[in-house]
């Protein structure tokens, strides 16, 4: 009876799922072929076929309603095909959009991703990396590196293959943004400007992308013989709140600056914020700067000039990075350029 002769009423025979013979017979090539097209690393798919072969295995696969099956897949070539990603936090901007160029990335290339938290304490990195680890993660990228790559160090010695991702440690492969080239980018501004009462808010000193931000400042004033002085350079955090903590820092110690940097969009904001409370007008008594160039820079009540960072495509780097090393290569670290976006944030003077 065919299912068009079934009595109405009756369950239609589900479709069986196409097979990797299937597909071979229908564009001629061998099964192991067009598994390694469909199921195989990257480098397995470059290598598999003609790119006019791959295609056309894709498109049989999709006419056929192919679905590889995940289980079988990890048993034979031992992979799960899960990346596992460590950030400090997901809730900070910057960060969710690095993550969503690593996911994006990596559905591009058949993999899954899964992210954990670590709020930047050494303890969480090892406990996460752990719990990743017992979930057979075929790769991790590590966006809470630390310029103490003591953890890193132990890590490389379990032999799972990982990147960095937005900030560096030690000689690690990593994906980043010349965060040093973005602080001169706002010093030269600042000096364009007419602005010498430098000072800056430089985040955490554990992170790279704070300690690279602030020299590239710091040196790019010594340059011109203005020496930035430290009680104008405050470790501040980089949320709002720490921002405006660091700014009323600022403002205790000695004549007000005359322009501030902070190494994150969030504690430049907070940094406005205490500015008003002492009765500071940003962007017409005094500048702020801030980094990344989030959204909400552009829409600020005094819309502020920031360092835009590409946030995505560093993500989509380190996924690049990962599959390399995946496939037993070596990836070379990838430094993107930032550039500056200036508003009426720094347009006194």
């Amino acid at each position: 009876m065919s299912t068009q002769d079934a009595p109405r009423g009756a369950p239609l025979e589900p479709r069986r799922p196409a097979t990797l013979r299937a597909i071979a017979e229908a564009v001629g090539s061998h099964s192991s072929t067009v598994s390694r097209v469909l199921n195989g690393t990257a480098q397995e798919r470059r290598a598999a076929a003609s790119p006019e072969l791959a295609e056309r295995i894709r498109q049989i696969a999709e006419e056929l309603d192919y679905r590889p099956n995940p289980h079988a897949a990890s048993l034979r070539t031992r992979r799960s095909g899960l990346i596992g990603v460590l950030v400090p936090r997901l809730s900070d901007l910057v960060l969710a959009m690095v993550y969503e160029g690593i996911h994006a990335a990596a559905a591009d290339v058949g993999l899954s991703t899964f992210v954990t938290n670590t709020d930047d304490l050494a303890q969480r990195q090892r406990t996460a990396a752990e719990v990743m680890l017992a979930r057979r993660v075929d790769g991790m990228i590590f966006g809470d590196a630390h310029l103490d790559s003591a953890f890193l160090t132990e890590f490389a010695a379990r032999g799972v293959p990982f990147v960095l991702v937005n900030r560096w440690s030690g000689s690690f492969p990593a994906a980043t943004c010349d965060d040093y080239l973005g602080g001169r980018l706002v010093a030269e501004h600042f000096l364009d400007r007419g602005f010498e009462r430098a000072a800056v808010l430089a985040g955490p000193k554990f992170a790279s992308t704070a300690r690279d931000r602030t020299a590239g400042y710091v040196d790019r004033y010594r340059e011109e013989g203005i020496e930035v002085p430290g009680n104008r350079i405050v470790q501040a955090g980089l949320d709002v709140e720490e921002g405006h903590q660091g700014a009323d820092e600022l403002l205790a110690h000695g004549p007000a600056p005359d322009a501030i940097f902070a190494v994150n969009d969030f504690a430049a904001i907070g940094a406005i914020g205490a500015l008003r409370d002492h009765g500071i007008r940003a962007g017409e008594d005094l500048a702020v700067a801030g980094y990344h160039d989030t959204p909400l820079a552009a829409e600020l009540p005094i819309p502020l000039t920031s360092v835009r960072t590409p946030v995505k495509q560093m993500g989509k780097a380190a996924v690049d990075m990962l599959a390399q090393a995946m496939a037993g290569e070596t990836p070379e670290s990838v430094r993107l350029p930032p550039t500056l976006v200036i508003r009426a944030s720094t347009n006194q003077g």
